[in-house]
């Protein structure tokens, strides 16, 4: 047994060797649970100058740091370059309404390994020797209009006589309780440089806030210049041992209340004590000369050669490691455990990816796989609490005037949770995280289920049945993917120990039905079938913002809602008919299912005198249908993702299943029978596909050949590099909505967003998105796998090639994957024009797995590190090789 895969099932709750991991945010400043202001100005309320400041009531962040489960006790890189008038302890960033495309990261910083349970991390920082350009970052990005690209740290010409130092952060565990840390910064530079290293530990505020409960301060102390005691009432006595330090330094972890408000401290030496004490050259009166506190660095200050490195090596442990007056001792197996972590990260890598042997897609896919596992995060926040505002606080609680989330009392989090992107998203988004889980489901199935499991609790769902969708509003209405990624997992997981956990299966499926019963009560206005939802998280993609009410009022019919409903409906259908094979009773859920998909689908092509279908005959593809206050219908023909997403509902069920389904099976006789006008519109039950295959699905075979004739059509929806999110027709001919003399227009922009709608930081008018190419390929190879090789189409449209659908998938696929590959013009399309990305030997090898890309030239776009369902690359990776090597075999069989 491969040693990291044992560790995995010793604890599936981020216990054992999952106590301790990358749990750090990227950015706690500018989020909405630090915000306290009376209207809910969450950007302004704590700003990055803020930031070393002020204490955090519900997270910590750092640069590449870990923590315990709870987030009690951290740790994190401080830098200095001896330029820059303040440490980089944190990443900096533009916030949503300085950047011009929304908020903006302006650091390089790449997540390049980890293991599962966080036995062996590794990252890269880049930090700039040169004073940082803080203030023109932020002055020329004002100067930019939405119209203009975003202006990076790159641009600035910062790196240009590569004057940066590369610092690469690494971790490995000796034991549960027990990490070795490596530092090791290389001078990429010319020139001699000054570097000061700040290994930081220190406690999360807990009691500062008026709560007797968490009164009592944990306590860290220094023993010389080479070890720090750590003391916490929940978690026991740590050490942390710090080989060659210069001196150790300590303050509190407490707001300097007279820097940022003019109110006396409390603390003596507050938050941002050993950031003075550093950058004012020493001076006397920031850090306690004690060397107690709740906060500390220890210092190593050292002048880095030109073209040269200088490494530092720590260890935090629960084990008393040290015995005086031998200081070596925490060091002495040190590299004998390094060199063993490293031996089973292989392994456990060789192991995963047996079935990947080009090495460029093997580097793309572990990468994929380290940005996923590093983007774990604490999430805390008691919504309850956070409203009413606490006992005590750095200023007074003024009350909200506007209270956010005010209908969500009951949330209640404090859980590791994969988020997107812990700076630019450093909070769950709902729908992002079941597609993460995909991935997750390859390293760590028990995770990625733990994952779906907590997103359903009591404490997260509301008790209406309604998931929430993300920290800004938890009330927004997120794609309903979570059944689906509930199956995926599942077969995931299954396919990898050989046995499916049915168990996980029914505990989901009781939550779901709750949330499937909001959809229906809520979002069916009209209880027709026909679905609304808002903007479904494709944001811009319409004419209007679909969340709010319409400015001519009336209401919209949407496409794509009434898509995932039916998804949705086909996702509980399978997983019941799964679960029914040890519970029998769950054919009647499956019959449930079963007859409700048939009611979405004879609604979405027919719904009656007083309605027009959702399917243009003309164009012959699905819109939104828009129903204005005087009663008139019309269609809101927009050729978008919106028309697509009906092939998502798709399922296959094989004879074989149905006959160990008896009452299931004669339910769907039945009504098959005495429905025909419902039969009419399923395709071809009664015909056996490939394999003695029934097919569930809203389009037949020529509707499915007419969307697939569009989809891969180069100069509509098919780019270079997937499915693009709005036709390229759109481009020459926007489509326009004339509203009393007031012209709204969606035209395609294959770039970022050129308008404000939903922040502007992001745009489904074009860009290439893997989330929803991901599922066009899940369904497409359903299709494949009930029509076989006999359902040819034309690929790309207008070329003359004609192939399976199973062939046209796989190129999309490729496609995809080209996005971070070397082409043939030695570019790698992600990194847009950028000839210091593109070239430069100390910038290969490193991958940044954006939220979005352009849809003609592949850029990447949005958040830099949205590893979450970007790195849904990894598994396309994995099919592609799958299917090129079956094909192999098949032609080697012929032979």
């Amino acid at each position: 047994m491969i040693a990291e895969r044992e560790r995995i099932y010793e604890r599936a709750d981020n216990k054992g060797w999952k106590k301790w991991g990358p749990y750090l945010s990227d950015r706690a400043w500018g989020t909405v649970r630090e915000d306290y202001s009376p209207y809910g100005d969450a950007w302004n309320f704590v700003t990055h100058d803020m930031a070393r400041s002020r204490a955090y009531r519900w997270g910590e962040e750092g640069i590449g740091g870990i923590s315990d489960n709870k987030g009690h006790i951290c740790f994190a890189l401080g830098f200095w370059n001896h330029k820059d008038n303040i440490l980089k302890e944190r990443f900096f960033g533009l916030s949503g309404p300085e950047g011009n495309h929304g908020e903006d990261v302006k650091e390089l910083y790449y997540y390049l390994d980890s293991t599962p349970t966080h036995s062996y991390m590794k990252m890269l920082y880049k930090y700039p020797q040169q004073e940082y350009p803080y203030n023109r970052l932020v002055i020329e990005t004002a100067r930019r209009g939405r119209q203009e690209p975003e202006f990076e740290l790159l641009d600035t010409g910062i790196f240009a006589q590569d004057e940066y130092f590369d610092i690469f952060i690494e971790y490995a565990k000796a034991d549960q309780n027990d990490w070795l840390v490596t530092v090791t910064a290389h001078n990429r530079s010319a020139q001699d440089a000054p570097l000061t290293l700040l290994p930081t530990i220190w406690f999360r505020n807990t009691w500062s806030w008026g709560y007797d409960q968490y009164n009592s301060r944990p306590i860290l102390n220094g023993i010389g210049k080479s070890q720090i005691e750590v003391n916490h009432r929940q978690l026991g006595k740590y050490k942390l041992y710090c080989e060659d330090a210069d001196a150790l330094l300590f303050c509190d972890n407490d707001t300097n209340t007279e820097r940022l408000y003019g109110r006396p401290n409390v603390a003596k030496y507050p938050k941002d004590g050993i950031n003075n004490y550093i950058t004012s050259g020493g001076k006397k009166g920031f850090i306690n000369p004690n060397q107690i506190g709740t906060k500390a660095s220890a210092q190593y200050t050292r002048q880095v050669p030109a073209g040269g490195s200088t490494s530092i090596r720590l260890r935090f442990s629960d084990q008393t490691l040290l015995a005086q007056p031998d200081p070596a001792r925490p060091f002495a197996d040190f590299d004998e455990i390094w060199q063993k972590r490293l031996t089973e990260t292989e392994g456990f890598y060789n192991h995963l990816q047996r079935n990947v042997t080009d090495p460029e897609l093997r580097a793309i896919q572990r990468q994929a796989y380290a940005g996923m596992l590093w983007n774990k995060q604490f999430y805390y926040y008691n919504v309850n609490e956070w409203l009413k505002g606490d006992p005590k606080m750095p200023v007074p609680f003024q009350g909200r005037v506007y209270a956010r989330n005010e209908g969500w009392k009951h949330m209640y989090t404090a859980n590791i949770l994969s988020m997107p992107d812990k700076w630019e998203y450093p909070w769950f988004a709902a729908w992002d995280l079941a597609f993460h889980t995909l991935t997750l489901a390859r390293l760590d199935p028990d995770f990625a289920k733990r994952q779906l499991a907590v997103i359903l609790r009591e404490y997260y769902m509301h008790p209406n049945g309604q998931i929430p969708a993300y920290e800004w509003n938890f009330g927004d209405v997120n794609p309903p993917v979570h059944a689906w990624a509930t199956w995926k997992v599942y077969e995931i997981d299954k396919e990898q120990n050989g046995v499916g956990d049915v168990g996980f299966l029914e505990r989901v499926f009781h939550k779901l039905l709750l949330n499937f019963t909001w959809w229906v009560n809520r979002k069916d206005v009209e209880g027709n079938n026909i679905f609304g939802g808002g903007f479904l998280g494709l944001d811009n993609i319409g004419v209007f913002d679909r969340s709010q009410p319409l400015p001519m009022g009336g209401r919209i019919e949407q496409a794509d809602g009434t898509g995932w409903m039916a998804m949705y409906t086909l996702n509980m259908l399978r997983i019941a008919c799964e679960i029914s094979l040890t519970r029998p009773s769950y054919q009647d859920m499956a019959s449930k299912f079963f007859e409700h998909f048939l009611h979405i689908a004879s609604a979405m092509n027919n719904l009656g005198k007083q309605h027009i279908s959702l399917w243009d005959e003309v164009d012959q593809f699905y819109y939104d249908v828009l129903h204005t206050p005087d009663q008139n219908a019309r269609l809101l023909k927009i050729r978008s993702m919106v028309g697509l997403i009906p092939l998502f509902a798709v399922e296959i069920l094989d004879e074989d299943l149905l006959s160990k389904l008896p009452d299931f099976k004669r339910r769907v006789e039945w009504v098959l029978t005495n429905r025909p006008d419902l039969a009419s519109l399923v395709s071809r039950w009664h015909e056996p596909g490939k394999g003695e295959t029934h097919l569930l699905s809203l389009l037949r075979g020529h509707r499915m050949k007419m969307i697939l004739k569009r989809m891969f059509d180069e100069t509509e929806f098919l780019s270079d590099y997937g499915i693009r999110a709005l036709s390229k027709y759109h481009e020459k001919t926007p489509y326009q909505f004339e509203l009393n003399s007031e012209i709204f227009q969606v035209r395609y922009v294959a770039a970022e967003s050129e308008m404000s709608m939903f922040g502007g930081n992001s745009n489904w008018r074009g860009p290439i998105w893997f989330p929803v190419n991901f599922l066009l390929i899940d369904s497409l190879l359903k299709f494949y796998q009930y029509y076989g090789d006999d359902f040819e189409i034309e690929y790309p449209t207008n070329s003359g090639q004609v192939m399976s659908v199973k062939e046209a998938t796989v190129l999309v696929a490729e496609r995809l994957i080209s996005i971070f590959r070397r082409g043939p013009d030695g570019r790698i399309p992600a990194y847009g024009f950028d000839e210091k990305m593109q070239h430069d030997p100390h910038f290969q090898g490193l991958y940044l797995f954006y939220e979005y890309f352009h849809g003609d030239v592949g850029a990447g776009l949005g958040a830099n590190h949205q590893t979450g369902w970007t790195g849904l690359v990894a598994d396309l990776i994995e099919y592609v090789y799958k299917y090129r090597t079956q094909n192999v075999a098949v032609l080697e069989a012929g032979k």
